[in-house]
């Protein structure tokens, strides 16, 4: 709430109230009566009368404080905003596949790179909050987790859920390509974008990278392709004859080619993550890239409160005339 005066300069009449007061309070502008003693006068009881005809002073004083006010203009004023934006419309689509388990990324030992990678993507869709954004999880075959949404709420929900061996194991990476596009296609947005996040080599799927990556061209969607994972042997947990997890080293390669290509035929860019804290400046670097241009428009509405202060300072006023012309406005000079 905003609260100013139109006309503020009549608000210096209030230097004339305490003149005001004054000249009402002199004993010259009283009328007298001439005693030949007051000694007799003070005698007398003071009635009930005389105690409140100071008071008197104070409610026209009051009377023409609102008044004042009221010639001033009093307003009331609600700040509005309006945002305009150029839209982005984004799939983040992450690998599910059971190297994902491998522990390399996180930022303790039992954290895997699919922990890592839902740490770092929250962030991302936190720092978005005027883009609608999908998640599109795949290993051997794609799932669409959440339509485009604004609902970033409900969006980090669906990520949170995100496990490995919940799909046929294996790495579809040009399906996955080809199921996010399909997802922008028929967006409105003014930019499209993918963000394509795995650790592996393409094992699985129908269609070729390469193929799937020639597709984003003609609807303008730009991909931005991510190879996570260290280069060296890493922590993978697996299951003895006991039950037991236990870990062993190996060594996960990552087709880097391929996602540089597909990278570089979408207009997108590649980025290699080899630990935790590279994870989380690609990101920072992608939303860096696909900014959104946010203009507002802010104005405020206001709304006129002089009548509430003229009617009060009115009634005031006449409340001070008429107790003024009554016993209440009668003392003893």
């Amino acid at each position: 709430m905003i609260l100013r005066f139109a006309h503020p300069w009549f608000l210096l009449l209030w230097c004339l109230i305490p003149l005001w007061v004054w000249s009402r309070n002199a004993k010259r502008f009283h009328q007298k009566l001439n005693f030949p003693s007051g000694a007799t006068l003070k005698k007398l009881p003071v009635t009930a009368a005389q105690r409140f005809h100071p008071f008197l002073h104070l409610i026209g004083a009051l009377a023409w404080i609102l008044l004042i006010l009221a010639l001033a203009r009093p307003q009331s004023g609600l700040r509005q905003r309006s945002v305009t934006s150029d839209t982005i419309d984004i799939v983040l689509a992450i690998d599910t596949s059971t190297s994902m388990r491998a522990i390399d990324l996180g930022a303790t030992d039992d954290e895997n790179r699919l922990d890592a990678v839902k740490i770092v993507a929250e962030k991302f869709i936190e720092t978005r909050k005027m883009d609608r954004i999908s998640l599109l999880s795949f290993a051997g075959l794609p799932y669409t987790k959440s339509p485009l949404t604004l609902d970033h709420g409900w969006l980090t929900n669906r990520l949170r859920e995100l496990r490995t061996g919940e799909l046929p194991d294996g790495t579809a990476i040009g399906s996955a390509v080809v199921s996010g596009i399909n997802r922008l296609r028929d967006s409105e947005a003014e930019t499209k974008i993918m963000v394509l996040l795995t650790d592996g080599i393409n094992t699985r799927g129908e269609i070729d990278p390469i193929d799937a990556a020639k597709l984003s061209v003609d609807p303008g969607i730009k991909i931005y392709t991510i190879g996570a994972g260290s280069d060296g042997p890493v922590r993978m947990p697996v299951r003895s004859f006991m039950g037991k997890t236990i870990y062993n080293r190996e060594k996960l390669p990552i087709d880097t080619e391929t996602l540089q290509q597909i990278a570089d035929i979408s207009g997108g860019r590649f980025f290699r993550a080899r630990d935790g804290k590279e994870l989380d400046e690609v990101f920072q670097e992608i939303d860096k890239l696909e900014r959104t241009e946010i203009e507002l428009d802010e104005y405020t509405l206001y709304t006129e409160q002089f009548l509430w202060f003229a009617v009060a300072g009115l009634a005031l006023l006449l409340t001070e005339r008429l107790l003024s012309a009554s016993r209440f406005g009668r003392t003893l000079a």
